[in-house]
């Protein structure tokens, strides 16, 4: 308040340029990062569509880890530049890098448009996730051979009574390479580097006039997780691994549930905490960061015929001190129920990781109770609420909502190894297996009444048939979550909606307004040419996974490597499934089983 009265002015201001150079082009670890941070694109996902688009000869080969360029790609970089942005936007010489990267293997150069016309995502037949991978790489390469950004920075102090306050602007004089291509970051709080925060225009003496004043706390945070961007970056610079192996080494502590992924972050699980507990305790060796590192240099060592691969892999596993020796040592001393131990925090009760996945055991006088922890559930997650509310499920048994109107059985609520869920009965009412269903994100255990578990129960429920198509809409919860399904479209349903309570109408809005979706691909016609003249039904381009193609009924026919979608004709689109037609297409699996069997007797 007292501040607010007094006068304000600029008792300093600070100007400097600076400039920005473009990003080296694109290798497998950067391209991985990149398409995670802009596209939302897994590392394995990554390289499946970077390898669609090398074999169709559209982008070199993506799995390196150099940042060289051809000559033929300096050239066609830079003359493409001259055509879209000018003269002024080209760097004065051309730009050349070099690999930096601990360990690399420049076997091919860096991941770029293939030829030599560097031609636009637009100028060629791609959609989907494969044109968005093409566009990065595309103004990648592009921005290399720019002229560099120039920023300016302004800082000014402020005094008044006394007390000192500073800002900070950021103009871009000339925005250079960001005219094709700003790199993404994996700060969500950090601002591009194109993006401007000018000051307004100010001078040293002046008054200026202070609008609010408020007071903020500020609270230093720990390190963020690691997403797949950053987890790729860190084995990237430590050495680890090669170009192709990113990928699977992500797949593999999946896979085997060493980590869940939380929205885009990985997070470790209890298995991970005890693996990394065994290996760090009793072979420190295996996971020391230098291990991989030198392990990889050996192998190129072999490679290079510099060393003997059998002495390698002896001396590994059978030497003084082979893997082999210390397993056999461990076995004998290793107490395995002290490994799958994970101490919490209130001692109340103990963690372990057993064959079915992680478990609480505790004491109760002198028995010992055993409950599972949710799959779901990660360390950070288990706070001593969690903890309590596992073991008064145990101690108290299911908790009893009321008997089911139709049936009369007890409905009952449970926690289980993949979470909470609602249960019908003990056996099913005849000895079979009762029906379940398990409780929806967000719900607690004890605000579950006997109403809400019914809607789960009935589960999936009609809602009616499509007003266009006739045919049915059901709404359910799948592995993703709640959707509503139409023949094989499936859309998710998401708040403020709900699958229990949501319309026919509501239902038939979602599914209209989402691309159709068929065999896990999106499905988006393109063009309707028309009626087919034999039997009326409609000829259409749709988009794929796998690209455009036509469609007629049951028959798909892909279309030629160089034809544009959007241009061909219904003349064109009947001899393309025709052929299709003379070569097999449509023809269901099953019956061409048959006729292979009646042939083969």
């Amino acid at each position: 308040e007292r501040l607010l009265r007094e006068p304000w002015r600029v008792v300093e201001l600070d100007e400097k340029e600076a400039t920005r150079l473009p990003y080296p082009p694109f290798t497998t670890a950067t391209l991985q990062m990149e398409a995670h941070r802009k596209l939302g694109l897994g590392a394995a996902e990554t390289m499946r569509v970077a390898q669609k688009l090398y074999e169709n000869g559209h982008i070199t080969y993506m799995r390196t880890d150099s940042v060289n360029l051809s000559e033929e790609a300096l050239t066609a970089a830079r003359t493409r530049i001259q055509d879209l942005y000018g003269a002024d936007y080209l760097s004065p010489e051309p730009r050349r890098y070099k690999t930096k990267t601990k360990g690399a293997q420049e076997a091919h150069e860096a991941i770029r448009p293939a030829g030599q016309a560097m031609l636009p995502p637009d100028e060629l037949p791609l959609t989907g996730k494969e044109k968005a991978l093409y566009d990065l790489i595309w103004k990648r390469a592009i921005a290399t051979q720019m002229a560099a950004a120039r920023l300016r920075f302004q800082t000014v102090t402020l005094e008044v009574d006394g007390a000192q306050f500073k800002a900070t602007g950021r103009r871009v004089e000339f925005a250079g390479f960001f005219r094709a291509y700003v790199e993404g970051t994996d700060d969500p709080e950090a601002a591009l580097e194109d993006q401007e925060s000018p000051l307004p225009p100010l001078e040293k003496g002046e008054q200026v006039e202070c609008r609010e004043l408020a007071p903020q706390s500020h609270e230093t945070k720990p390190p963020a997780r690691y997403t797949e961007a950053t987890l790729v970056k860190a084995l990237e610079a430590a050495g680890i691994g090669r170009p192709s192996t990113y990928a699977s080494i992500l797949g593999t502590i999946v896979e085997r549930g060493y980590v869940l992924r939380h929205r885009k972050e990985l997070v470790p699980t209890f298995t991970a905490y005890a693996v990394t507990k065994l290996l760090e305790q009793h072979f420190p060796e295996l996971v020391d960061l230098s291990f991989t590192a030198g392990m990889e240099q050996r192998l190129d060592d072999i490679a290079a015929g510099d060393a003997g691969w059998l002495d390698y892999l002896r001396q590994f596993y059978l030497g003084d001190r082979g893997l082999a020796q210390q397993v056999s040592e461990k076995e004998a001393t290793v107490d395995p129920r002290s490994i799958v131990a994970v101490e919490i925090e209130d001692r109340s009760a103990e963690v372990r990781i057993g064959q079915f996945g992680p478990f609480l055991i505790w004491s109760e006088g002198e028995q010992k109770l055993t409950t599972s922890i949710p799959l779901d559930i990660a360390p950070s997650e288990l706070t001593l609420d969690v903890v309590r509310r596992l073991r008064s499920l145990k101690t108290e048994g299911p908790r009893k909502l009321g008997p089911d109107p139709e049936s009369g059985l007890e409905v009952v609520v449970k926690m289980g190894p993949y979470g909470p869920y609602v249960q019908l009965g003990e056996d099913g009412g005849n000895g079979s297996k009762p029906k379940r269903a398990s409780l929806l994100k967000g719900m607690e255990i004890e605000q579950v009444t006997l109403e809400t578990a019914l809607k789960l129960l009935s589960l999936p429920r009609a809602l009616g048939d499509h007003p266009v198509s006739g045919k049915p809409i059901k709404a359910s919860v799948g592995r993703f979550g709640p959707y509503v399904q139409h023949e094989r479209n499936y859309v998710s349903v998401k708040e403020p909606l709900s699958v229990l309570t949501i319309t026919l109408e509501q239902a038939v809005a979602l599914i209209d307004a989402a691309p159709e979706k068929r065999g896990g691909g999106s499905k988006k016609t393109l063009a309707e040419l028309g009626a087919h003249p034999k039997d009326g039904k409609p000829v259409r381009v749709m988009d794929g996974r796998y690209g455009p193609y036509v469609n007629h009924g049951r028959l798909n026919a892909t279309l030629p490597k160089d034809t544009v979608a959007e241009s061909l004709t219904l003349e064109e689109a009947l001899v393309l499934l025709e052929a299709k037609a003379e070569a097999g297409g449509g023809k269901s699996k099953s019956r061409s089983r048959t006729t292979k069997s009646r042939t083969r007797k």
